[in-house]
C-alpha cells in the first residue's frame, strides 16, 4: 500500500512539474491534482486509450504531502458534478469537481477527506437539468447489491501465479487440449447450514481447483463476475464492468481464486458483455444527462430482448472505455481469456428487430459497421497486449471468418462457439434410436462446415434453462438408457475436431434444470450413475490432453477424415482423427442404438493391429461392458474403399476410439 502511495505522489510530482512548465505560455492551465497528461487525452478523443482504469475512476494517493483520493470522471454534458460520499454526509456542495480546461469532458478533484473503503457517487447535474447520483464506471469496488455506491478500493497483490503465466507464453501459438468447465459462481455449491449462501471467492479458492483438477478439465469459465445489480440477471446485465462482484469478497479475494486456480494448473476465461448494460439509474444509462455510453436513437441504442441499452461504438471514448476494460480483466487480474457474449447481437442491426424497427447502414445493409470495426479493433488489441490469451465469440449465426485474422477481413477472435453443432446434436439426441436412421444427416451435418472456423463446442448454460431441461432429461428412454444416451454424447464431443465446453452439472449428470438460487445437486453424485458419469468425464478429458490426434489439429480438414458416414441403417458412424504423426491417429466408431453390433467391419488404410483405448460402455462408466478386448488383427478384407479391415464388436449405445497398436 505505501509503495503504491509512493509510486502514485512521484507520478502526481512528475505530472505537476509538467504543468508547472505549461503554465509559463499559458495561465488557462490550473495546477491541480491529476494523473492525466495531455496525451492520456489525446488518446482517449481519438478511442485509442487502452488503459483508462489507470487514470479514471478513484485512486488512492498523496497531493502536496497530504493523503487522499483523486477521483476522475467523464461526463461532457454535465453543468455540475461532485463527489458525494460517507466523508462528506452525502453533501452536493462539498466536494465539488472542476472540468478539465482541455474540453475533454473529463472532472477531477482530489479529496484529502476520501480513503480506501469510502462510499461514493457522482452527483451529476446535466446541462439539461437533469439531475442523478451514479456509480463510478470505473470503480474496482461497489457495494454488495441492493445497495449501490462505489467503494474506493486499490488492485495491490501478490500473485503466485509465476510459473503458470510463464508456462502460458510458451505455449502460444502451439496446439493445446482446452476442455472447458463452464461455472456460475453464485450457484456452483452453497453453503446449506448458513441459509443456502454462496461460497465466497476464499471458499471457491479451496474447493473450486480441487475438483477441477479431479475433473481434468484444462479451464473454468466463469459467467460474468462483474458487478451487477440483479442476481436473475447471471451477470450479464452489468453496472461494474472494473469490479468483480462484492457479493462474494473483494477484489484480491477475486484474484486469489484465479491464482488459486493458475497454480493448480487451470486457465480461467471471463464471460465479458460489451453487448448491452441495463438501465439502473446508478449505472452507465443516461449517464450525464445524454446519451452518452449508448445510442440515443432506440432504433439503434435499445436492445427489445434485454429491455437493455446499446453501447455507442462509433464514438471514440466509448471505445476507449470498452477496450480498456477487456486489456483490465486480462492485465489486473490475470485471466487467460474472454468470452464474449452475443456478439450476433451486435453484428447486425436488424438483431431481433421486426421491419421499420431498425435503419439500414450507409451501404443499405444489415450490418453495424461501428461495431464491426470495434470487434476487429478489440481483437487486435488483445492479442497485441496479450497475445498469449484467448478470446472466444459467441456468434450464433453464419457471419464469416469471425476467428480469422481481421488483416484477411475476418473478426480477429480466437475461436467461435459452434452453436449449429450444439442445437443439431442436442436435437438428433432427443430422437428415439429407432428413428436415428432418418436423421443420419444432423449427426453428420456439422463436418460440412466444421474447419471454416476455429470451433469450441459448447454444451452451454442457455440449453439447460427455460424448459429445456437438463441434459441427461433431454435423452430417450429408461434410466440405463438416458445414461449410455449422456455417454455416448459425450464421447462423441471429445472425439469431434474442436475445442470442448461443458456447463456445470452435467458432468455427473444433474436431473434438473439449472436454477441460479440454489445449489447443484451434489448428492447425486453418491449414486452410481452420476458418478459413473463423473468417471466418463475422468477418462474424456485425460485421453483428450494425452492423445495429440484430439487436439493437433482441431481446426484444420487435415486431422479428420470420414471412414464411414452411410450406415444409416444402423445409426453408426466412424471418422479418423489425425495428429501430426500417423501413428498417433486415432479411429473413432459411434454406435448410437442400443444394439451391440458384433463382426462389425472397419476399413483401415494399412495392414497392422489396434487396441482398444476408450470404451464408453465400460462398466466403471455403467455400461454393460461390450468390448474389444487385446489386439485387433487387421484382415486382407476390403471395406470403405480399403484394402484391409478389422472386424469389431460394437458396444449398444456406446462410443469406441482405437490406436494402433
Amino acid at each position: 500500500m505505501m509503495a503504491a502511495a509512493q509510486k502514485a505522489k512521484k507520478q502526481v510530482e512528475d505530472l505537476t512539474t509538467d504543468k508547472k512548465e505549461e503554465q509559463k505560455s499559458s495561465s488557462d492551465k490550473p495546477v491541480e491534482a491529476t494523473l492525466l497528461t495531455e496525451f492520456d487525452i489525446h488518446l482517449f478523443r481519438e478511442g485509442k486509450h487502452y488503459h483508462l482504469y489507470n487514470k479514471l475512476g478513484s485512486h488512492l494517493m498523496e497531493y502536496m504531502g497530504t493523503e487522499g483520493v483523486y477521483f476522475g470522471v467523464w461526463a461532457p454534458n454535465a453543468e455540475k458534478v461532485a463527489v458525494v460520499g460517507d466523508f462528506n454526509n452525502w453533501d452536493r456542495e462539498s466536494n465539488p469537481m472542476k472540468a478539465r480546461w482541455d474540453g475533454s469532458g473529463i472532472w477531477e478533484v482530489f479529496i484529502p477527506g476520501a480513503k480506501k473503503g469510502s462510499l461514493y457517487k457522482y452527483f451529476i447535474r446535466s446541462n439539461n437539468g437533469y439531475e442523478a447520483d451514479k456509480g463510478d464506471p470505473f470503480a474496482f469496488q461497489w457495494e454488495t447489491p441492493p445497495n449501490t455506491a462505489s467503494v474506493v478500493w486499490d488492485l495491490e497483490n501478490t500473485w503466485k501465479d509465476k510459473v503458470w503465466m510463464k508456462d502460458r507464453q510458451k505455449k502460444e501459438g502451439k496446439p493445446q487440449p482446452m476442455s472447458v468447465y463452464e461455472l456460475h459462481l453464485g450457484s456452483w455449491k452453497r453453503v446449506p447450514e448458513d441459509g443456502l449462501r454462496s461460497l465466497t471467492y476464499l471458499e471457491l479458492a479451496e474447493q473450486l481447483p480441487k475438483y477441477i483438477k479431479e475433473m481434468g478439465f484444462t479451464h473454468v469459465e466463469f459467467m460474468p463476475v462483474m458487478e451487477h445489480p440483479f442476481f436473475g440477471s447471471w451477470g450479464y446485465q452489468i453496472t461494474g464492468y472494473f469490479a468483480p462482484s462484492s457479493r462474494f469478497g473483494t477484489p484480491q479475494e477475486f484474484m486469489q481464486l484465479i491464482d488459486s486456480l493458475h497454480q493448480a494448473g487451470i486457465g480461467v476465461i471471463l464471460d465479458w458483455v460489451p453487448s448491452h448494460f441495463p438501465s439502473d439509474l446508478h449505472g452507465l444509462h443516461y449517464f450525464d444527462g445524454t446519451y452518452l455510453y449508448e445510442h440515443a436513437d432506440p432504433k439503434k441504442g435499445f436492445h427489445p430482448d434485454w429491455q437493455s441499452y446499446i453501447f455507442n461504438y462509433g464514438r471514440n471514448e466509448v471505445r476507449s472505455f470498452l477496450i480498456s476494460n477487456a486489456i483490465f480483466w486480462l492485465d489486473k487480474f490475470h485471466a487467460d481469456g474472454l468470452r464474449v457474449d452475443a456478439v450476433a447481437s451486435m453484428l447486425y442491426l436488424d438483431y431481433s428487430r421486426k421491419e421499420g424497427e431498425w435503419e439500414p447502414n450507409e451501404h443499405g445493409g444489415n450490418e453495424n459497421l461501428e461495431a464491426i470495426s470495434f470487434l476487429k479493433e478489440f481483437n487486435e488489441v488483445v492479442y497485441k497486449e496479450f497475445p498469449d490469451a484467448v478470446t472466444i465469440a459467441e456468434e450464433s449465426t453464419a457471419w464469416p471468418m469471425v476467428s480469422k485474422p481481421t488483416y484477411i477481413g475476418g473478426l480477429g477472435f480466437g475461436m467461435k462457439w459452434m452453436m449449429g453443432w450444439m442445437h443439431d446434436t442436442l436435437k438428433y439426441f432427443s430422437e428415439d434410436p429407432i428413428n436415428r436412421k432418418y436423421h443420419q444427416n444432423t449427426i453428420t451435418f456439422s463436418s460440412n462446415y466444421a474447419f471454416t472456423e476455429n470451433f469450441m463446442l459448447p454444451l452451454s448454460h442457455d440449453e439447460v434453462v427455460y424448459g429445456k431441461q437438463a441434459i441427461l432429461n433431454k435423452m430417450p428412454g429408461d434410466e440405463w438408457n438416458k445414461f449410455a444416451n449422456l455417454r455416448t454424447l459425450y464421447a462423441y464431443m471429445y472425439a469431434h475436431p474442436g475445442t470442448k465446453l461443458l456447463f456445470m452439472g452435467a458432468e455427473f449428470g444433474q436431473t434438473t434444470e439449472w436454477d441460479h438460487d440454489s445449489s447443484l445437486a451434489w448428492h447425486l453424485t453418491n449414486e452410481n450413475y452420476h458418478r459413473q458419469i463423473q468417471e466418463t468425464f475422468k477418462e474424456l478429458n485425460k485421453l483428450y490432453k494425452k492423445e495429440p490426434a484430439l487436439y493437433e489439429k482441431a481446426f484444420s480438414h487435415e486431422g479428420f477424415e470420414w471412414v464411414d458416414i452411410k450406415d444409416e441403417e444402423n445409426s453408426i458412424i466412424s471418422f479418423l482423427r489425425k495428429g501430426n504423426d500417423p501413428k498417433d491417429n486415432i479411429l473413432v466408431v459411434c454406435n448410437f442404438t442400443p444394439l451391440p453390433r458384433e463382426n462389425y467391419r472397419i476399413g483401415v488404410e494399412k495392414a497392422g493391429k489396434w487396441k482398444e483405448i476408450f470404451n464408453s460402455d465400460d462398466n466403471r462408466f455403467g455400461g454393460s461392458n461390450v468390448k474389444n478386448d487385446g489386439e485387433i488383427a487387421s484382415t486382407e478384407l476390403s471395406a470403405h474403399g480399403q484394402d484391409n479391415s478389422l472386424s469389431l464388436t460394437i458396444p449398444p449405445m456406446g462410443v469406441i476410439y482405437l490406436k494402433k497398436a
